[in-house]
């Protein structure tokens, strides 16, 4: 060994052993969940744990506790009847019809809204003169209160005094004579409409934010191939939308079964029951005939459906997209 390799070994011992106390030093330490982090832990999670259990888990059990007595909603509730009122909710014709128009509003909010929103959407993300102007048109629909958004429907619509009816007769057409709410063959469509207007700006500001994560460079290949502006969108955009337009049918989806205020306003579940759905029925066996047992078990039937079909949903449909991110 010559000089230079004993002074370079010399001088590279203590650089070697201060580099180790210096990587020391800065090395993270490990998280630990001792008990003050538990305590940290549930003092911020437990008022939220508090309000989830008074006003969502309390009030499910009393639904379920409910749904197996006839109480009027005074006095004790002692009168078990067992599964009595579930058989009564499964077999009455109300409750079917029900369930019927909710699957219907589902089927006709995802094979309606879901093309014209992906059309509009398609079209707004375009570069033409007011598009944001245009976007905010859209939107402010979905803005409006739901109350707001039925009380002017419910006005428009009124038979004879209603501005619908005034352009109908406009153009040479015979209104209904009930109204297009008050008329049973008409009065589901009717509401269908108002609630594509109402809900049509959600689905399309979900595909435009989609749109804004498809990249550029995509287009401008594409451009460069030759494609026009349809082979673009169809071939790229609308296939990388696929996790946003599955995620609006889940949304939906669930709106659609927990359908209720929009049809309580403007139609109560009339006429002849044409409009009711399983939230206006329950209600209206609630609160409307004091029958809260059979109330109960509307809402445990309806909670029961909707909870399979997001089940469903999820592993079916939204589980290739969680595939995918893993």
């Amino acid at each position: 060994m010559t000089g230079e390799d004993v002074a370079t070994s010399t001088t590279s011992a203590p650089l070697a052993g201060a580099t180790q106390r210096a990587e020391r030093r800065v090395a993270p330490r490990p998280v630990g969940t001792g008990w003050r982090q538990r305590l940290e832990i549930a003092f911020f999670v437990s008022p939220a744990l508090a309000l989830m259990a008074v006003f969502v888990v309390w009030p499910v059990v009393s639904a379920v506790r409910m749904s197996f007595y006839r109480w009027k909603g005074f006095g004790p509730m002692d009168d078990f009847i067992g599964l009595d009122n579930y058989r009564y909710v499964l077999t009455d014709e109300v409750f079917t019809g029900a369930v019927t128009h909710n699957f219907i509003i589902v089927f006709a909010s995802i094979l309606i809204q879901l093309p014209l929103g992906l059309a509009v959407a398609l079209l707004l993300n375009r570069r033409i003169r007011g598009r944001g102007l245009l976007r905010t048109i859209v939107f402010v629909p979905y803005v409006l209160a739901e109350v707001i958004a039925s009380v002017v429907w419910y006005q428009l619509l009124q038979p004879e005094s209603g501005v619908l009816d005034g352009l109908v007769s406009a153009v040479g057409l015979t209104p209904p004579e009930q109204g297009f709410l008050g008329t049973p063959d008409l009065a589901l469509a009717t509401v269908f409409v108002v609630l594509t207007w109402k809900y049509l700006g959600l689905a399309i500001l979900l595909f435009l934010a989609g749109l804004q994560g498809v990249p550029a460079d995509l287009f401008e290949a594409a451009q460069l191939d030759g494609a026009n502006w349809w082979q673009t969108q169809r071939r790229i955009a609308i296939p990388l939308l696929g996790p946003t337009i599955r995620i609006w049918c889940f949304l939906s989806m669930i709106g659609s079964l927990q359908l209720f205020d929009m049809v309580w306003i403007l139609t109560g579940g009339g006429p002849a029951n044409a409009t009711t759905a399983m939230a206006t029925y329950l209600v209206n066996q609630g609160t409307g005939r004091h029958n809260y047992g059979i109330a109960g078990a509307a809402s445990v039937i309806l909670f029961v459906i909707g909870f399979l079909m997001a089940l469903i949903y999820q592993v079916l449909v939204l589980r290739r997209d969680t595939a995918v991110e893993r």
